[in-house]
């Protein structure tokens, strides 16, 4: 018997079978456990996960396969956002995990084929730097002003009922909907109480992207039918045209759609009609009009910063060494991201406030006057110069002098392991 039968009107019958499949689950336990991720509510880690399904696996099918099993609860956290705000996040067990990523593994394939070629969010082949390339474009073809409007508590607000209409004009299988339903009203736990989730598909869950994509993808056909140039990823789109009173016009009808036909709100605090160079998208920006440059934006270089500031801030004990490597492991990760910037001068101006704040981790290192004296003197300043160091507590001052610039230069910290954001940035250009 197959397993995928192909309907009337497109549907297709994805048996539960299937996603119970051996092979299939085995590939969604590999993704988990490479996932990581802290436990859910009852505490049981990944590096847990395969021994209990050895022991539980058989009966946990049987329920899945009769319609009787029930999710537990998603752990409620909260991480802070750039704004300065609370990002919910639903952690639900591994075990749940495990279900939905065999889920998602099915269902992707089904639906991706027909989502819009503007949307680029968590979808695969498709990338952030996609969408900052598309933007880009439009920008170029002389559509400056862009309409960019943020949805207000997006995956706290998708309604139940219209994405479960949604899915299910792909899929015929009543057992599947009823246990992607179940994960959607599995509630959650906060503080040992229970709130349960009549709206929602909570972020942290494998099957949360492709749900916000099936809910928005009806927007992406409307915007596609009006002929709009646009960029969505997630649910941060963007919507390109010529002129502010075009995008005055777009903006007010694509809020009475959102909110008519997808029950959904604007965040008109995030939202706005405006030159494209001086709103953030991706955490990139555009600087320049008729060809805009695409740059970092300061809202990310803002993070950058403090991110450095923890990783290079107090534990005078913590080696130089160690400091350096945990540096580059986060340079690494941020420069790959912001590889499309073309402000080249920039990330050589990181570089040199970067190697300030390893200066400072060195003063603060020397803490009594004379080991200062002492270490300058042996990386070759004269005591003359050395003597400046002695008493000064002023440890961002000092790490900007001209003595500090010579001989603790360049070399020095590329000598102890350092890689810059300028040099991590070259390579990223080379390679791809």
């Amino acid at each position: 018997m197959a397993l995928i039968k192909q309907t009337s009107h497109d549907k297709v019958t994805v048996l539960l079978e299937e996603i119970l499949d051996r092979a299939n689950m085995f590939n969604a336990l590999n993704r988990v456990e490479k996932n990581k991720g802290c436990p859910g509510i009852d505490n049981l880690s990944t590096s847990e996960l395969r021994s209990y399904l050895k022991e539980n696996w058989i009966q946990i099918k049987e329920s899945i396969l009769l319609g009787t099993y029930k999710p537990n609860p998603a752990k409620y956290v909260l991480i802070p956002k750039a704004d300065g705000r609370k990002r919910q996040l639903g952690i639900p067990t591994v075990l749940d995990r495990l279900i939905q990523q065999a889920i998602l593994q099915k269902l992707a394939p089904i639906f991706e084929p027909s989502f819009s070629k503007h949307s680029f969010g968590f979808m695969t082949g498709k990338s952030a730097h996609e969408a900052i390339k598309q933007a880009h474009q439009f920008q170029k073809e002389g559509n400056i002003y862009v309409v960019d409007f943020d949805l207000e508590n997006f995956f706290d607000r998708v309604n139940h009922d219209i994405l479960m209409s949604k899915i299910s004009s792909k899929i015929n299988d009543k057992r599947v909907l009823k246990l992607i339903r179940a994960f959607l009203n599995a509630g959650i736990m906060h503080n040992l109480e229970y709130i349960p989730t009549k709206v929602g598909t909570p972020q942290g869950s494998p099957l949360s992207p492709l749900l916000s994509n099936i809910m928005l993808d009806e927007l992406d056909k409307e915007l596609e039918t009006r002929k709009h140039k646009f960029c969505r990823y997630a649910d941060d789109c963007n919507i390109y045209v010529k002129t502010k009173r075009a995008g005055e016009r777009v903006f007010a009808s694509i809020k009475c759609f959102l909110e008519k036909r997808l029950k959904l709100s604007i965040n008109f605090e995030k939202s706005a009609v405006d030159f494209a160079w001086k709103r953030k998208f991706l955490g990139y920006s555009f600087l320049g009009i008729k060809n805009p440059i695409i740059r970092i934006s300061k809202q990310s270089l803002i993070k950058f910063k403090d991110r450095v500031r923890q990783i290079t801030k107090g534990h005078r004990s913590q080696p130089l060494t160690e400091r350096i490597n945990n540096l580059n492991t986060f340079i690494r990760g941020w420069t790959n991201y912001f590889q499309l910037t073309k402000t080249e001068r920039l990330l050589k101006d990181l570089d040199s406030w970067v190697r300030h704040r390893l200066r400072m981790c060195l003063f603060k290192q020397w803490r009594k006057p004379r080991t200062r004296v002492r270490n300058m003197m042996k990386l070759g300043a004269i005591f003359e110069e050395s003597k400046e160091y002695r008493c000064s507590k002023r440890y961002w001052y000092k790490s900007k002098t001209k003595t500090s610039n010579v001989i603790l230069n360049n070399e020095f910290f590329i000598n102890k392991g350092s890689q810059g954001v300028h040099e991590n940035w070259i390579k990223g250009r080379i390679i791809t």
